[in-house]
């Protein structure tokens, strides 16, 4: 069996916009997946086990299964080799960009790593919502960030007015280049749109030991009052199965035209091509793209398997335009010269 890639997620953010408290609120509902985070400095993390490390290379267990370790940017690609082996069973990884970090150059060490069991996992700049024009006078820089994001978190969206945040989103769905924005309080972001969340202990054991985690999620649940009266993360999940092979070429056509606000892209295309006829595991974040050729397995299905989220897509037309793309693949008219825009986005 290929064992799955990591993603690895980078969440920047200027001093104060609030990326440690969002970081915090993954840590505490991550459910049962473990989150490898990749921090500047260990005191910002509002984690108890945090207090016994306080140099750069160490790593400490969070007791619920993550893992935290603070690194200095030379030492980020060893870092992610420790993280991404299998006996530390990791499923996503988190790297916080320190306050006035360049988050193009972590980008592009992630980008350029030759480790083969990481993915990037796109780029989420939080802003601060009821700063933003401070700060943007302050760093002329954040127009660069934010163009550069494949996620836009605008945090502390209560303390600004409607109309302020819906002109702060023009502006910064502007800037972003249609990329997503998603309101947040107290950095509360629903982690499934980072990744794959494994399911809660109780989706999966029928009898379990309340353990000292379950009560301190209790506990934060009860301080943060549930989700009531708090922005949700206002996004949508579209799945779509096709049994037929899919068109390569229209294929490509819907991702490079794909709607603004569509942020993530998962799943297996079978396009049945003669000499291709592995599935390719697709991965979309943002602007970023990246097929990975991979075997059936025995007794497998072919179909393509594709599960997109976003916010503010129209799930119908988005189905209607895969199902095209199925519909002109089952006509058997695609050569193999009909790979070449797939194979450029493969890893050598």
């Amino acid at each position: 069996m290929v064992r799955k890639r990591i993603p690895v997620v980078v969440l920047a953010g200027f001093l104060g916009s609030g990326k440690t408290t969002l970081l915090n609120h993954l840590l505490a509902h991550s459910g049962d997946s473990r989150i490898g985070v990749i921090v500047n400095d260990f005191g910002s993390i509002e984690i108890d086990a945090m207090a016994v490390a306080g140099q750069v290379d160490s790593m400490v267990s969070l007791g619920n299964g993550c893992l935290c370790c603070a690194v200095d940017t030379a030492d980020l690609d060893e870092m992610l080799e420790r993280l991404a082996r299998p006996a530390a069973r990791i499923d996503v990884i988190v790297v916080e960009a320190s306050g006035l970090a360049e988050p193009e150059t972590l980008i592009r060490m992630i980008l350029s790593s030759a480790n083969e069991d990481i993915v990037y996992g796109g780029l989420v700049e939080v802003v601060d919502a009821a700063e933003f024009g401070t700060v943007r006078a302050r760093h002329p820089e954040i127009g660069r960030h934010v163009a550069m994001a494949d996620l836009v978190v605008l945090n502390k969206a209560d303390r600004v007015g409607e109309a302020g945040l819906s002109r702060l989103e023009t502006e910064l769905r502007r800037l972003g280049r249609g990329a997503p924005v998603v309101r947040t309080s107290h950095g509360r972001i629903d982690p499934e749109l980072l990744f794959d969340r494994s399911p809660e202990p109780a989706e999966t054991a029928a009898v379990r030991q309340l353990s000292f985690e379950d009560l301190r999620a209790e506990l934060r649940a009860a301080e943060d009052g549930g989700h009531a009266g708090h922005p949700h993360t206002a996004y949508q999940s579209v799945e779509f199965t096709a049994g037929e092979p899919v068109d390569p070429r229209r294929f490509m056509e819907f991702l490079d035209g794909r709607p603004d606000g569509l942020y993530r892209i998962k799943g297996f295309v079978y396009f049945g091509v003669p000499g291709h006829r592995q599935k390719f595991e697709v991965h979309t974040v943002g602007r970023f793209l990246r097929f990975s050729p991979r075997p059936w397995e025995d007794g497998e299905p072919r179909t393509t398997r594709l599960v997109l989220i976003g916010s503010g897509i129209d799930a119908g037309t988005v189905r209607g335009e895969l199902a095209a793309c199925a519909a002109a693949g089952s006509a058997g008219e695609a050569g193999p010269d009909s790979m070449w825009g797939v194979l450029r986005y493969v890893r050598p």
